[in-house]
């Protein structure tokens, strides 16, 4: 992937128009309750005051109507903790695309929910045209929305004068690249999670790539029924068996493979209260159901973890927020952590599985982008990322 990115431009004087990922939680009263996002767009913003632009910054907040503004839509206590941080004024400005507001370098700006502009959504051009006469250079660093084709993230970036990735952007594009398009070998995938379903793109686009395949969570109950165990009464796909065979077949067609647990834990009732019994996989009776895998199994994947050079990890291996069901999760994670291979975690759960376990300072990168994570997983074109590669010659 080739692509601008804003540290290698020169910006001075410049009017600079950031679309950031600033989609905070906020609580009852308008007050935000979790400023992880706000924080991490620090950096691009920084970046371009420290390099004499003129800094306009955009995000999305919730789900808008278009043309409808509402308080509760408004980005207010955003541009508000945006100054604490910076320590400096960040004026909000309204109904922006019509262009009636100034800006000098060093100065910032937050410019008021995108989604609330007419065609927001609809990716429209004319919209585009608009904003792009309000900015020489546009940067993207939002890369939690590249899989949606907005004007803001698509046709902004194929109109404006120029257009960028901001570091956050580039920091994501580069590590994916590195485990995905060209991985240091054996490349091993941790595929956890509920669903098959869910996962299925996923699975199939990785089995074309990767050594071992390792399956956990329920996704491993319907991988084991597709191999002939009896899996009693555990979370299960059954009609999505077929799938589970053709991506075994397929990884065995190319001399990789799918490691299936030899070992697992069981209980009766899903509760964290539960009789915790470790049995060997072929041995799961009717009214039991597996909800993490054993040692013998844990120890194994500890070994392949220790033989790879670049490990994607996606979900977790059990139900790890039971701790008589986190063993599995919790020794993989330690050994992900402890291995000197490239290592990119993202999802919802694995994110909570590291900060449980604590070891977020010893993976590589870890992607908080859900949606855009998981679509690049599955070998999809991510329309915001495609724009900016096709603006890399202008």
């Amino acid at each position: 992937m080739l692509f601008k990115k804003l540290s290698d431009l020169d910006v001075a004087g410049k009017r600079v128009f950031i679309r950031a990922d600033l989609n905070v939680p906020l609580d009852d009263v308008g007050t935000i309750s979790d400023d992880t996002r706000i924080r991490a767009s620090l950096g691009c913003i920084r970046m371009a005051l420290d390099k004499g632009a003129a800094v306009m910054v955009t995000s999305h907040l919730g789900r808008p109507i278009e043309g409808e503004p509402k308080p509760e839509d408004s980005l207010a206590p955003i541009a508000a903790r945006l100054a604490e941080l910076l320590n400096k004024p960040v004026r909000l400005i309204h109904d922006w695309t019509a262009g009636l507001f100034r800006i000098q370098p060093g100065e910032v700006v937050l410019l008021e929910n995108c989604r609330l502009n007419r065609g927001e959504k609809a990716n429209d051009g004319e919209l585009a045209v608009r904003i792009a006469t309000l900015c020489d250079v546009y940067v993207n660093d939002a890369f939690a929305t590249a899989h949606r084709a907005e004007t803001t993230t698509h046709a902004l970036a194929l109109t404006a004068q120029l257009a960028c990735a901001g570091p956050l952007m580039a920091a994501e594009l580069e590590a994916l690249g590195k485990a995905l398009e060209a991985p240091a070998k054996p490349l091993i995938a941790i595929v956890g999670g509920s669903k098959v379903s869910t996962k299925l793109t996923i699975l199939d686009n990785l089995a074309d790539k990767v050594d071992q395949l390792i399956v956990g969570g329920g996704i491993a109950n319907t991988f084991l029924l597709a191999a002939g165990y009896k899996v009693g009464k555990s979370l299960v796909e059954a009609d999505l068996v077929p799938e589970a065979r053709r991506i075994m077949a397929k990884m065995a067609a190319r001399g990789a493979s799918v490691p299936l647990p030899t070992d697992v834990v069981v209980a009766r009732e899903f509760s964290a209260s539960a009789e915790a019994i470790t049995k060997p996989a072929t041995e799961v009776a009717d009214d039991e159901m597996i909800l993490d895998i054993g040692p013998d199994s844990s120890a194994a994947l500890i070994g392949l973890i220790a033989g790879a050079n670049t490990i994607v990890w996606n979900g977790p291996l059990g139900v790890f927020e039971f701790d008589a069901f986190a063993h599995g999760t919790a020794s993989m994670a330690r050994a992900i952590a402890e291995s000197p291979a490239l290592s990119l975690a993202g999802g919802g759960d694995t994110i909570a599985a590291i900060g449980k376990f604590g070891v977020a300072d010893r993976i590589s990168y870890i992607s908080t982008a859900g949606g855009a994570f998981l679509e690049f997983l599955e070998g999809r074109t991510l329309p915001a990322v495609d724009a900016l590669c096709q603006r890399v010659h202008h």
